[in-house]
């Protein structure tokens, strides 16, 4: 016998990850007013922008408001920031949903600067967005994002943004 611990079931692990998440985006409440929402495989994030009516600017069209965009890609960049800065306590065990209640979320990153390029029209109908972390440093991140609807290959958006990292709970 080694005195290796037991691993976790992985129920366990995969319910610790979705409240950690859970608490994560509900920590935003413009994500909610948007309809976004999070699909999370393993440590992969993809955020989901429900279609609604409220979302159209321009009726003619119809196309997705650009404010709509631009909000989503920076939300998307934001979320997965935050989720990349949990997730070793998230896997270590040491955050789970009792502890976030508790102590509440870490700080989150805070916007210096986000460019967007509108390579097209958004449509009527559900939006995706991944976030690729670029840097993240203990003070800085540069994190670039990419928006989809039918087909990953042709998007509608894409940002870079640069983001000021808060100081850690400890110091």
């Amino acid at each position: 016998m080694s005195g290796r611990p037991r691993p976790e079931p992985v129920q366990v692990v995969k319910q610790r990850r979705d409240a950690a998440l859970d608490a994560l985006v509900q920590g935003i409440p413009y994500v909610a007013f948007l309809g976004i929402r999070f699909e999370r495989h393993g440590d992969e994030l993809t955020a989901v922008l429900n279609f609604s009516d409220k979302l159209i600017g321009n009726p003619l069209l119809p196309a997705l408001h650009g404010g709509v965009t631009a909000a989503f890609l920076e939300t998307t960049a934001i979320i997965e920031l935050g989720w990349s800065m949990l997730w070793g306590e998230v896997e270590s065990g040491r955050i789970d949903a009792d502890t976030l209640a508790a102590e509440g979320l870490p700080r989150m990153p805070k916007t210096i600067d986000f460019t967007v390029d509108y390579l097209r029209s958004g449509l009527p109908r559900d939006a995706y967005a991944r976030a690729r972390i670029n840097r993240a440093g203990r003070r800085y991140a540069s994190v670039h994002v990419e928006a989809w609807q039918d087909n990953r290959d042709r998007l509608y958006a894409q940002a870079t943004g640069h983001f000021l990292m808060p100081q850690s709970r400890d110091g």
